[in-house]
């Protein structure tokens, strides 16, 4: 990841720890060369491929280890499993490097374990198109009112048969992403997230999975509630972003608010609270940070980037605003410039 002074003087490097507490911090994140153009497939098969990968990873088990790969050298692997069993919906990612943790989710429930803590935190929140695996399993209908998708023919993922499917954007504001997914289940394999210019920006793919085991919800939520742990509420509370005082005077094409929460401040040292806003076109996100400006802690605008994560960070009026997300800069840049205080 790598971050610049806006401004005309030299361009210094962020910190490797700084980039890891801003990927913790920040939210969400996701991700093999655009195949050769060919036609765009036609709405109807659009949409029922989308149908069909949407289906699978709501309805169908499968448990799995997945690798999240970036430029820079970054790579990351997790241990996951998907249940579902009736209207009951289990889930597990588990951190295999790095710092060790654990979440689970059961319906609506998120306990987020820390064994070097010894502290699991709880929160309830609606569920998210991607749940909780690291890899996006699922895309909106709406996406394809600002992508075309394209069938690409087929390879080859964790040793399974997969379609290629490529979702081009219609403006600059997004990013192409190829998504692989499994022929005899439609389970979303591998997702790429790509430069204009074919780059892969970043990757997140299974690379083992087994797709249909028993529905067992004891082995998914094994370990959730360890023995002798103190269990902590959630530090994010669901707000009204109006009634924050906020608005985006112009709204960017696709773009729909997904959420919006109040949450620790990202500036270390001090004690504020920030507003969190999630927009989403369906298949891209963005989260914009709202915090009190910090004089000590807020030193200098910036811009970053990790893989497909961009990050723009100014000061707007009394506040310091960090905007994050898996799309191109200069849409960042349009998000903050859109903001604007009503009271």
């Amino acid at each position: 990841m790598r971050a610049v002074q806006i401004g005309p003087v030299a361009r210094p490097l962020v910190s490797r720890w700084v980039v890891s507490r801003w990927l913790v911090l920040g939210l969400l994140c996701t991700a093999l060369l655009p195949a050769a153009a060919g036609p765009a497939a036609p709405a109807l098969d659009a949409a029922a491929w989308l149908a069909r990968l949407n289906s699978a990873a709501t309805d169908r088990n499968y448990r799995g280890t997945m690798v999240y790969t970036a430029g820079g050298g970054v790579v990351t692997s997790s241990r996951v499993a998907h249940l579902s069993v009736g209207d009951q919906v289990y889930e597990r990612s588990e951190a295999l490097d790095g710092q060790q943790h654990r979440v689970y989710r059961h319906n609506a429930t998120v306990h987020s374990v820390w064994p070097h803590k010894k502290v699991v935190v709880v929160e309830q929140k609606a569920a998210t198109p991607g749940g909780l695996v690291s890899t996006r399993r699922r895309v909106e209908p709406r996406a394809l009112a600002h992508y075309t998708l394209s069938v690409k023919g087929s390879s080859i993922v964790a040793g399974r048969s997969a379609q290629v499917l490529v979702l081009q954007p219609l403006d600059g504001l997004r990013f192409a992403q190829r998504l692989l997914a499994d022929e005899a289940t439609g389970l979303l394999l591998r997702t790429d997230v790509l430069a204009p210019d074919g780059r892969v920006l970043e990757s997140s793919a299974f690379t083992e999975v087994e797709i249909g085991q028993r529905a067992d919800p004891s082995s998914v939520l094994d370990g959730m509630k360890p023995a002798g742990y103190q269990v902590l509420p959630s530090r994010r509370e669901p707000v009204d972003w109006t009634g924050q005082g906020w608005r985006l005077k112009a709204e960017l094409p696709g773009f729909q608010m997904v959420g919006c929460v109040q949450r620790p401040a990202l500036a270390t040292g001090t004690d504020a609270r920030a507003l969190q806003a999630m927009f989403s076109d369906g298949l891209s996100f963005v989260s914009l940070f709202i915090e009190p400006f910090h004089e000590q802690a807020h030193t200098r605008a910036l811009a970053a980037e990790s893989g497909a994560t961009h990050t723009v960070m100014q000061r707007v009026g009394d506040h310091w605003i960090t905007a994050m997300g898996d799309v191109p800069h200069q849409t960042l840049e349009r998000f903050v410039a859109a903001l604007e205080r009503r009271r």
